[in-house]
């Protein structure tokens, strides 16, 4: 059976293709989320000759801080864009922003440049995360949208697992960032062989043809209210712990070692632990949650995340092996926290706010984030050290932990628009 132009460029008509581009830029934005964290001590001491340990942390703070802020902005802004200008040229114009811009990185010799370049390069990869999910919710077929959805998740802490391997493969930090032509080339394919989906064409019509009336005042009403403030708060506790621990867990370990010139493999291995136990977490969560319902499993991630955040970081004062398999299962509860609330958050909301409602509890979680990933640098002096300082912000888990506990349980949806408006 012979593939015509029309079937090439048709999303439905070729979702092996799309779903493959997605995976791939999706797995990049991972790789490029945590490749700089994994660099960080070796990146700043280069650009910024004979750096003071105050310098190092403040600097370091600035560029992982203005990575969450854009890529806090990106997911609103480029979620906007994919309704105005169609989703796949937001998806192109996000994932070549991310691309270029990481590349442009390896060859920066200021680090003022690095802290702006990493801000527009978050604000792509936050914009490609909500584009690929919504290309695959659309064009894929109700029965298996959801698996397809979890694998497309799964990709993420792949490219976590990356930046290990990129740690021990290239000495020179600058080769890692080169790596981005792979999703640019794939955005390009996707520009030039698929088009809009029907369904996004035919709602972009009926939105001029008609006035369509407000549905975000539904957001204030009572019970959506509550729910609002409670999602917002169970996701932002959670990622708040998360990126403190992953932005300076490479750090961290840097500083157990007595020679600076020491920790690069062992940086390298604990960032590749910290993707598997994401995987492994995530691809357990869906059995856990039809065993032990959403509220139950989120209670025991944010416990066991708190837990193995103390046993980690206050029983370790010089580096030992012992540390990978206390990382592995903290990355354990994250995975599962993770699968978790990408299920749980939206069956809080009705369908018509549940995009705005969902996105609205992720990003103003991720803003919050931002600004908490900038104070651990600046906590490390006071705190005397950096695993005191990350140990603060676990704090957030036990924050989780009591809304959890006073939240509802997910009330599964019927309808087959869940998983187009996650």
């Amino acid at each position: 059976m012979s593939v015509t132009k029309k079937d090439i460029i048709n999303p439905a008509g070729n979702r092996n293709l799309l779903f493959a581009i997605c995976v791939i830029c999706y797995a990049f934005g991972g790789y490029f989320s945590t490749l700089m964290p994994v660099y960080l001590p070796v990146v700043v001491k280069e650009l910024i000759a004979d750096v003071s340990a105050d310098d190092l942390n403040e600097v370091s703070a600035y560029i992982g801080s203005m990575f969450l802020l854009g890529w806090t902005f990106g997911g609103i802004l480029f979620g906007f864009l994919g309704d105005q200008i169609g989703r796949i040229r937001a998806f192109v114009i996000a994932v070549s922003m991310y691309a270029v811009l990481n590349i442009l990185i390896s060859f920066l010799e200021s680090w003022q440049m690095v802290i702006l370049l990493r801000f527009f390069s978050g604000l792509g990869v936050g914009g490609t995360l909500v584009l690929a999910t919504i290309l695959v919710a659309e064009v894929w077929p109700a029965k298996s949208r959801a698996i397809a959805l979890g694998i497309l998740a799964v990709t993420f802490p792949i490219g976590i697992i990356s930046t290990g391997i990129a740690n021990n493969f290239f000495s020179d930090w600058r080769l890692a960032f080169l790596p981005g032509f792979i999703p640019l080339a794939a955005a390009f394919t996707a520009l030039i062989l698929i088009r809009e989906s029907k369904e996004w064409t035919q709602l972009k019509q009926e939105s001029l043809s008609k006035e369509e009336p407000s549905k975000y005042l539904a957001l204030f009403e009572s019970h959506n209210k509550k729910n609002l403030i409670q999602g917002s708060l169970i996701f932002g506790s959670m990622i708040i712990g998360l990126w403190a621990i992953f932005s300076w867990m490479p750090t961290w370990v840097q500083s157990l070692f007595p020679n600076p010139g020491q920790g690069q493999a062992e940086r390298g291995i604990t960032m590749m632990i910290l993707g598997s136990g994401g995987i492994v977490g995530g691809s357990l969560s869906g059995f856990l949650i039809n065993y032990l319902g959403h509220r139950k499993t989120l209670l025991i991630t944010f416990a066991g995340c708190f837990v193995m955040c103390f046993i980690i970081f206050k029983t370790n004062q010089t580096f030992s092996t012992i540390i990978y398999p206390e990382c592995a299962f903290l990355a354990l509860f994250f995975g599962i926290s993770q699968g978790t609330l990408s299920s749980y958050l939206p069956e809080l909301f009705p369908t018509k706010i549940r995009a705005t409602a969902t996105g609205f509890c992720f990003n103003i979680g991720r803003l919050a984030t931002a600004i908490v990933v900038f104070f651990v640098g600046a906590l490390v002096h006071v705190m005397g050290g950096y695993g005191n300082a990350v140990l603060i912000f676990s704090i957030t888990f036990l924050i989780g932990l009591l809304v959890t506990f006073y939240s509802p349980e997910a009330v599964a949806h019927s309808d087959s628009s869940l998983n187009k408006n996650i």
